[in-house]
């Protein structure tokens, strides 16, 4: 099949083709996780009644939790948490390859985590099984590694497409989000799986939007100031939500047992959920109801329900659900359960920006709360992603609200420029970045990322020792290409120093000294030392600021592996950099 298509279809219409059909393959793979998910949300909660507090909220959320962990550990057997994470860091570390059960694995997984309550998102899930559907297709044809990223983005465009019916979102976000540079030409690829995903979708399930909403109020100059409020407002909200979210991860990872963490985040997630219903889930039939005008629904259910639906009750409970969804969000994933961040976002942007306009109409200003709970999510998104254009066409596309274009971009930016004062990375991003192991837009950075240090290490020098005479020196030196040698701890292989050629080049041929010199008073200390485990973009700062042209590379324990040389990096970075701008 390979030589065949080698033979009969050039690779530029070739990778058009792929791209389509990662698209349908990323379509009927969004449809199949939003069907298993509704499916099992009514099957356990469409007797439930409205008015009355529900005990199996208690019981639901830690049931799912513990069937979602026990298929990880003991059927996946490996992490397929944090999806968005693991694209980033295939990308930048595995040469775009993703692991064929990524393929599946995530649609069950997230599949019994929200269908039974979790409070998290179907959507990372799905760009995961995407992007893996692209890779695993490209490397089936052996593809070079540009074409996998693309690939990757395809199925990540195309998920997005596909569970959102949100096309150019899906554009968006692979440029933003995955941060893939890439030329015109690969754009097409991109919008193709985009749409057909997009298309297919529209078959499925007919041509509503995700969320219904009717009621739009024109854009105002005289709003301008609100809508600079609610971004930052979002912006500090997002800056909330990242920080809170990546210290609760933290605190589950203290807990090595993996029961310990189920028992402990079930029990935080059920009782979350008992107390506020809206987080059973993830959260669309709240954010329906608020951009519907039934903000009063969503006591429903609730302990809350008893107090009345006067705006502060509302107003209180609301902002409530706010403080607490990233607590339920983190001991979801934390604890076992499989999903991702996107639904929340939404979600408590949708609140966030409900709960400003509907104080700021009690203090007697006219505001659209609709309109505001819209522009709350496309300021969250933008904050907690980074990424204000896929929050604005998200949005725009999520409701058909494209006459909301003003509002939604004011609130992205400003909610964008008030989180970059104080997190530069995504959440998605930082862990990576606090290794060194993200690509990012910044060409040189992205391109060191993808260099690896295990591939510059240089190990045909010869090694020398403290006790060697000048004269063992320079038998050496007869019989090595070289002008540099190592010397090392006889006992421990430690590097203690270093012989350059051109330092002993004046007694060298002195045989009268041969004697009189040992290799421990002709060494010196090498200027710098560089880890087998360290990012290229800290290499490249030791070389520069040493003003050197070789390194010694050592382990952990500080034994010698051999030298790493500048003019090799420069030669591979100078290869990697033209390979990706090919057109």
């Amino acid at each position: 099949m390979i030589a065949w298509r080698e033979n009969h279809i050039n690779e530029r219409n070739f990778i058009l083709i792929l791209s389509f059909v990662v698209g349908l393959f990323a379509a009927i793979a969004a449809f199949l996780l939003k069907t298993s998910i509704h499916f099992i949300q009514n099957l356990l909660t469409s007797h439930f009644s409205r008015l009355t507090v529900n005990y199996w909220y208690l019981v639901f959320p830690v049931i799912g939790i513990f069937i979602a962990s026990l298929f990880v550990r003991y059927v996946v057997k490996d992490n397929i948490s944090h999806g968005v994470t693991r694209i980033l860091y295939a990308i930048s570390q595995r040469k775009s390859i993703l692991k064929l059960h990524n393929i599946w694995t995530s649609l069950v997984g997230s599949s019994i985590t929200i269908g039974f309550g979790g409070s998290v998102g179907a959507e990372a899930p799905i760009v995961l099984t995407g992007a893996a559907i692209g890779s695993n297709l490209g490397n089936f044809f052996k593809m070079d590694q540009k074409t996998l990223m693309l690939l990757v983005g395809c199925g990540a465009a195309g998920a997005i497409g596909g569970i959102f019916k949100a096309p150019i979102a899906g554009l968006v976000f692979t440029l933003e989000v995955l941060m893939l540079d890439m030329t015109l030409t690969a754009i097409v690829p991109l919008l193709i799986s985009s749409v057909t995903a997009t298309a297919l979708s529209y078959f499925f399930s007919g041509s509503s939007f995700t969320f219904e909403f009717g009621t739009y109020e024109p854009f105002a100059i005289t709003r301008i100031p609100y809508l600079i409020l609610l971004g930052v407002i979002c912006g500090l909200v997002s800056l909330y939500f990242t920080r809170g979210m990546n210290r609760i991860e933290g605190f589950f990872r203290k807990y090595k047992n993996p029961y310990t963490k189920l028992v402990f985040g079930g029990i935080t997630l059920s009782l979350l959920i008992f107390i506020f219903p809206p987080l059973y889930g993830e959260g669309y039939d709240t954010i329906v109801a608020l951009l519907n005008g039934h903000s009063a629904s969503v006591l429903d259910q609730s302990l809350f329900l008893g107090l009345g639906s006067s705006p502060w009750v509302i107003i209180v409970y609301l902002s409530l659900i706010v403080v607490f969804k990233i607590f339920a969000s983190a001991a979801t994933t934390a604890s076992g359960g499989v999903g991702g961040i996107f639904a929340p976002s939404l979600f408590v942007g949708c609140l966030t920006g409900f709960v400003v306009a509907k104080v700021l109409n009690v203090l007697g200003f006219h505001i659209p709360i609709e309109n505001f709970a819209l522009a709350g999510m496309s300021g969250l998104m933008s904050g907690v992603m980074h990424a204000p254009l896929t929050g604005i066409f998200l949005i725009a596309e999520l409701t058909g609200g494209y006459n909301l274009f003003m509002t939604l971009m004011i609130v992205s930016t400003v909610s964008y420029l008030t989180i970059i004062l104080f997190e530069p990375h995504s959440l998605y991003a930082m862990r990576l970045a606090q290794k060194g192991e993200l690509l990012t837009h910044h060409k040189d950075k992205a391109i060191l990322t993808m260099l690896k240090m295990e591939n510059f290490i240089e190990t045909d020098f010869i090694v020398l020792y403290p006790e060697m005479s000048l004269g063992e020196l320079v038998k050496n030196i007869s019989h090595s290409k070289r002008n540099l040698f190592p010397v090392l701890n006889p006992l421990s292989g430690v590097i203690i120093g270093i012989v350059l050629v051109d330092e002993v080049r004046n007694i060298m041929f002195r045989q009268d000294l041969y004697d009189r010199f040992k290799v421990s008073k002709l060494m010196t200390s090498p200027p710098a030392t560089l880890k087998a485990t360290m990012p290229m973009e800290k290499v490249m700062d030791i070389f520069e600021d040493t003003n050197s042209w070789y390194l010694p590379v050592v382990d952990d324990n500080k034994v010698y592996l051999g030298f790493c040389s500048k003019s090799k990096i420069f030669n591979s970075y100078r290869h990697v950099l033209v390979h990706f701008s090919d057109e």
